[in-house]
This record gives structure tokens, C-alpha cells and sequence, in this order.
């Protein structure tokens, strides 16, 4: 299918050919018939791309910050890797979608193949949506004419919180896409509307909407307008739809206010607030969410949980339908919005217009008409050096024929770079939505890139899957894998429950000739395998205090639900727990830990915890593994004290030893942690047929460890 996105590196905008995604659960999957240009939100897009280095900086200056305190923690030249990697990434644009509903996920209800909808999809030609971001076109409603749906709910979710009342005086500023759907919602509500714009043309749209204008780039004087408008009394309310740097626009509207007015912003502008402005009045102001309740909500958007309607009337879907009510009434007219239409294979040109100049409202793209009952491509045939031999789409038989499930950020910057300097033949990509399999495929010289994973545990020349995906999809495929025959490296956690550890450890040991790899890459950190070489001689008891600025993650992200990432001692701190378990070189026989006291301030505790580890041989370990340090810090800081001798490791830059003869340290002007080490020994082993690099019941045993601490935790 093809599908547009855009470089943030250089702003251009290409169209692609992308595996189509699968139907994942509480999701619908969609032919596109018609995408609609958000000319705000891409056209801002589009411009940051195309600017230089220096721009591209002011225009985001907290992540400046960011960037600046990871050079001075993991170095200069892994800084420069990771921002060069986040702007090379490609951005699936788009986000007001109407099609055809080609099939339904488990878990929905009340869809069928055939029915018209519309959703926040992206600009392609099949697309999977929650079924919460879905609501379906009412007969008489033009595809063309719904395309506009997502941007009216979000002029709607800035009306239900200005509250107006019939009779009302209301101001939209500024006059676009979104200001101009606002301005008909307002009068469909009995409300008078005074339209604020320096667009001429737009200005004369908002007054066939039945809304009075003034033009401030004419030199018309706005308050004085205002004035008028509201019979000398002050304007009830002030609903901001423009996008400006300008604080002025805020003072105004306050300015324009009657006594308690109200102000809601939808767009983006200045926020230097003048309290005055607001203390005298007692004005009220509120930044206004996107389409509605439940954006950003995890469990609403993508578990497919509703709010019941007696406690939240107005849910995102559920403004869709309003839109799409007033559409079918006739109170919304989409018509004299629609400015351009553009074919799909001309999408970049739709781009283009965002930045020409030009004058443009609603430019549309349309799409090929295609047979919902034919199942869609899930796989594409990528070009570029390096894939290895291909024929009929299929890599050749030979060892350390790779396929990769999962390509995320992770996957794309070190696993992918990793085995193919391993020399390993990179045969297969697997990503759900495809975008970035195609990405990475094609940067890597990946011979294929897919959305399903069936064909690759069904594929004898694949020989070896590496697993990037999120934790809780782990389990499954390592299993799946090994029952399929296939060797195995499966980035960190191998599972999240001891009942899956213990059935993964039983289809293991039944195949001794596969390989089952963790990516616990820090045993072949080059500063790791020095510490090793110098801890090897001394037989006394060792003592390992590790310290791990770990970094606030949010609650709501994936890796702190425990049903999906595990919560971040089984996701993350395996990789301490086992470097712990690599150097002292003997079992653990026991480990406790102990987190930070609960406090109302604290979403999670768990990721601010105290873990002990006793080995076999009397060495102690101790994890200090903390969410609540400052970024600026380094993450990780390693020390050892053995036999009257000490080693230092910060941050895998530097290695310091105390009481070692002829060893004083070592020092690496780049962060090397042996994300490159240890796929290269897993792959040498396939090749070889050597031993595991890590032997499976350390596999194991770190795993079980981690979980158990990690549950006994939650």
C-alpha cells in the first residue's frame, strides 16, 4: 500500500510503499478513500523539517536541554548518534481519515466490512484505528465532507468548554480550517460570532457563516470592534483558533472580555500571561485537549475502553458523531473549505502547498478504490545492498539468516546496525504498522519488510529471529520461535512471569542445538570485560555497589503497566541484576528488595528501589536502582571492592583502578555499553557452532531473580 511520510531531517515528503498493518484488538482496519491536510499542525511539520540545525534548536529549546545533558553524561559522540537517529526516523503525517471498514479486531463491536467512517488515520491507504478514535458517516454526508470531522471535534471540545448559552456574544480568533468549522458550530447554537483574521478570503467565509469580522492586518481596530459588538458590554467569551508566537493575541482577548468572560485557546500562541489582565475581571482561561475526553488515555485509545455516558456526555467518538450530526443537518458546510484536491500518488505536492505561499483551506487526497475482501499485502520486497541473496522473495539457506520482530527506536539505532556488522544476512523486518520496517529495512539493506510475523517462523532459510518488541510479546514469540526451530535473541526481559519462564526453560533445554540469547549486552562492554579479566585472579569474597540513575518514566507510559512492560526492574534492572551475577561468577542465593516509602507525591515506588544480592561464593551485591535523580547525572556508576583493591566504572566511559599493578584505567571518548559485542559473539556461535555466549541457566537465572524481585515490588 502506499503511504506519505515525511523527513524531519530535510522537511521532504515522499510516498511509499508500506507493508498494510494488521488488525490488532479494539481496532478496526480501513480502506481510505479520503484523508484530509491538517494545514496547522503538517504545515508546522513541513517547516520545521526544512529548516537547518540552528532552527530546528530554537524552535524546540527544552529539547536543547535534553540533548545538552546527555553529552555531558554519555558523551558527545553518542549524543550526536541519537539526535542524528530521531531526526533520520520518518513521520507518518496525518490524522483525519475516511474509508471503508475492511475488517474488525477482536474486542469490537457494532462495525462491519462496508461501513463508512472516519478516524484519526494517517495519510494511507489502509490504516488500523482504535475503534474509539471511529465514529460512522451518516447517510448523505460526503466522504469528501467528513474528511473535516476530527478537526471539527477539536473546534467542538473548545466550545463545550467556553460553555456558551444562546443569545451569547462569542469571538473566534483566527479564521482557519478549525476557526471556520467553530464560527458555524457557534451560530448552529444560537450564539452571535465575531470572526478575527487578517486573510481577507477568510474573512468573507466567516461572514457567509453569519459571523461579523474585523481585519487587524487592515488596520481595523479589533477592541474597538469588539466594543460594538457585544453593545458596549464585553464579549461573553474568546475562543482562540489561531497559531502564533505572539503573546498580544491572549492580551486581547482578555482585554475584549466582559466581567468573568471566558477564554479557551484550541491553537497555539504566546502564554506570557499578564495577571492583571485577568485579576480584575475575574476571567477564567483553559487550554482546550485535542478531540475530547479520553485523548491521550491509554486504556480509552488503544484498550478500547469507553466512559460510560452518564459520567462523560462527550468523549472524542463521540464528538465525532456531533460533527457528522451537524453535517447531515446541513449546519456545517464543508464546501467553500475544500481549496485544492490532490491524488495520493501526488501527496508530496499536497506537502509542498503547506510551504509555497500559496493560499489554501481543505486540501484533500483521495485514494484508488480497492476490494475489501481481498486480503492486503502484509509484506514488501525491499531493495539496497547488504539483504543477501534473495529469491522469490525468500533469503537463501545458510546460518545466521536473520528476521526481526519489532522495529522500534532500539531495534532501528542498535539491534539492526548490530548484526549486520555481525555479518549476519538480514533477511526480514517485522513492524505492526510498517513504517519503520520499511525505514530500517531500507537504510540496512533488508531484503523484506512485513507487518505479520507468520511467514517468518514459517520461512526454513530464516534460521534466526532477533525479538525487539514490547515485553509483554516476548514470551509468545521466543516460544513460538524455538517451537518453529529457529535460534533466538530476544532483547531484554525474556518474559514477565515466572509460569512463562518455566515453560520457556522447558522448550530450551528439549533443544540443545538452538541457541536462546538475551541481549544482557553489558557482560561485553569492553570496560566489563576488563573488570572481568581483573577480578578472575582474586578467590575472596567481592563487594558490587551499583548505582542507576534510571530517569522519571511517566505512569501512564507502556513499560509501567505491569500487564505490558513488566514495570521497570523486570524491564530494565535484569540488565543490573545479571552484570552483577557476570562478574561475581557464581549463583545467587538470594535477593531482596525494598522500595522508596509510599508518598502522595509518588505515582510508582517500584522504580525507586534498594536491591541486595547474595552469591554462592559470599560476595554481596548491592542495586541502587533510582527513578527520582536528576537527568544531568550520569545513569550508571559501578564500583567493586576486592582484596584491598577497587575498580570504578562511570557510565562505560571510564574504568579506574585502585591496587591493581599495572592497571590504572581506562578511558573511551564514546559510551560503548556491547550492544555490538553481543549480538557479534551470539552470531559467531551460530556461525560456528559453538556454546551460547551466555550460558542458559544464567539466562535464567538472572530472569527468575528479576521477576521475583520485580513482583515482589508491586
Amino acid at each position: 500500500m502506499k503511504q506519505l511520510l515525511q523527513s524531519l531531517k530535510n522537511g521532504s515528503t515522499s510516498l511509499e510503499d508500506v507493508p498494510a498493518p494488521q488488525v490488532m484488538p479494539a481496532q478496526v482496519l480501513v480502506r481510505t478513500t479520503n484523508t484530509l491536510v491538517s494545514a496547522g499542525t503538517e504545515r508546522m511539520l513541513v517547516e520545521f523539517g526544512k529548516g537547518n540545525m540552528i532552527q530546528k534548536a530554537r524552535s524546540q529549546p527544552d529539547k536543547v536541554k535534553m540533548v545538552l545533558d546527555k553529552a555531558r553524561t554519555d558523551g558527545i559522540f553518542t549524543t550526536v548518534e541519537a539526535v542524528r537517529s530521531k531526526l533520520d526516523q520518518p513521520l507518518a503525517l496525518g490524522y483525519c481519515n475516511v474509508g471503508r471498514i475492511i475488517e474488525a479486531g477482536s474486542g469490537v463491536d457494532g462495525y462491519e466490512q462496508g461501513d463508512r467512517v472516519v478516524s484519526n488515520g494517517k495519510h494511507a491507504e489502509i490504516v488500523s484505528v482504535p475503534k474509539n478514535l471511529c465514529a460512522k458517516i451518516p447517510e448523505g454526508v460526503s466522504d469528501e465532507a467528513a474528511a473535516f470531522t476530527v478537526l471539527g471535534a477539536i473546534g467542538l471540545q473548545g466550545i463545550r468548554l467556553v460553555q456558551p448559552t444562546l443569545g451569547e456574544c462569542m469571538v473566534v480568533t483566527g479564521l482557519g480550517l478549525i476557526g471556520l468549522m467553530t464560527v458555524q458550530m457557534l451560530r448552529a447554537q444560537g450564539c452571535r460570532v465575531l470572526g478575527i483574521d487578517m486573510d481577507p478570503a477568510r474573512l468573507e467565509l466567516a461572514r457567509k457563516f453569519g459571523a461579523e469580522v474585523v481585519n487587524p492586518g487592515a488596520g481595523e481596530d479589533v477592541l474597538a470592534a469588539a466594543r460594538t459588538f457585544s453593545r458596549g458590554n464585553g464579549v461573553d467569551a474568546v475562543i482562540i483558533t489561531a497559531s502564533s508566537k505572539s503573546n498580544e493575541i491572549v492580551h486581547q482577548a482578555a482585554l475584549m472580555c466582559r466581567q468573568r468572560g471566558r477564554i479557551v485557546l484550541v491553537g497555539v500562541v504566546g502564554l506570557q500571561l499578564s495577571r492583571a489582565d485577568f485579576y480584575e475581571k475575574e476571567l477564567t482561561f483553559q487550554v482546550s485537549c485535542s478531540y475530547g475526553p479520553g485523548r491521550y488515555d491509554p486504556s480509552y485509545e488503544e484498550g478500547g475502553q469507553d466512559y460510560p455516558l452518564g459520567f462523560v456526555r462527550w468523549t472524542e467518538q463521540r464528538n465525532f458523531e456531533a460533527v457528522l450530526d451537524l453535517m447531515a443537518s446541513g449546519a456545517l458546510d464543508m464546501d467553500p473549505l475544500i481549496t485544492h484536491r490532490f491524488a495520493i500518488e501526488d501527496g508530496a505536492q499536497a506537502m509542498d502547498l503547506l510551504a509555497s505561499g500559496e493560499p489554501s483551506l481543505g486540501i484533500l487526497l483521495s485514494y484508488p478504490e480497492g476490494d475489501l475482501a481481498t486480503p492486503p499485502a502484509r509484506r514488501v520486497q525491499l531493495t539496497g545492498s547488504g539483504a543477501g541473496p534473495v529469491k522469490s522473495g525468500f533469503v537463501t539457506p545458510g546460518k545466521a539468516n536473520v528476521a526481526f520482530l519489532g522495529a522500534g527506536n532500539y531495534a532501528g539505532r542498535t539491534l539492526i546496525p548490530a548484526f549486520k556488522a555481525a555479518g549476519a544476512t538480514l533477511s526480514t523486518v517485522v513492524s505492526a504498522g510498517g513504517v519503520s520496517a520499511v525505514h530500517f529495512g531500507k537504510k540496512h539493506g533488508i531484503a523484506e519488510a512485513a507487518t505479520e510475523a507468520g511467514p517468518v517462523m514459517d520461512d526454513p532459510a530464516i534460521d534466526t529471529v532477533v525479538i525487539g518488541t514490547r515485553h509483554n510479546a516476548h514470551a509468545g514469540q521466543v516460544l513460538t520461535a524455538l517451537r518453529a526451530g529457529k535460534h533466538i535473541y530476544c532483547e531484554k526481559p525474556l518474559c514477565l512471569t515466572l509460569n512463562e519462564l518455566s515453560e520457556i526453560a522447558d522448550e530450551a533445554r528439549a533443544r540443545p542445538e538452538q541457541l536462546l540469547m538475551v541481549g544482557f549486552n553489558r557482560r561485553f562492554a569492553p570496560h566489563v570485560v576488563k573488570m572481568k579479566e581483573l577480578l578472575a585472579p582474586i578467590e575472596a569474597p567481592k563487594s558490587f555497589i551499583m548505582t542507576v540513575n534510571a530517569g522519571d518514566i511517566p505512569a501512564d507510559h507502556w513499560t509501567q503497566d505491569p500487564e505490558v512492560g513488566g514495570r521497570r526492574i523486570i524491564g530494565e534492572g535484569c540488565h543490573f541484576i545479571d552484570l552483577l551475577r557476570h562478574l561475581a561468577g557464581a549463583p545467587i542465593i538470594k535477593a531482596r528488595a525494598i522500595c522508596l516509602g509510599d508518598h502522595p507525591a509518588q505515582a510508582i515506588r517500584d522504580d525507586k528501589a534498594v536491591i541486595t544480592l547474595m552469591f554462592e561464593d559470599g560476595s554481596t551485591g548491592v542495586i541502587n536502582y533510582l527513578a527520582n535523580g536528576h537527568k544531568a547525572v550520569a545513569k550508571e556508576r559501578l564500583e567493586v571492592f576486592a582484596a584491598g583493591r577497587v575498580l570504578q566504572l562511570d557510565n562505560f566511559l571510564r574504568l579506574t583502578g585502585h591496587g591493581f599493578d599495572g592497571f590504572k584505567g581506562l578511558r573511551q571518548w564514546k559510551q560503548d555499553k556491547g550492544q555490538f559485542a553481543c549480538p557479534q559473539a551470539f552470531v559467531a556461535a551460530i556461525r560456528n557452532g559453538g556454546p551460547a555466549p551466555v550460558k542458559l541457566d544464567e539466562i535464567l537465572e538472572s530472569s527468575r531473580v528479576s521477576i521475583e524481585l520485580g513482583q515482589s515490588l508491586m
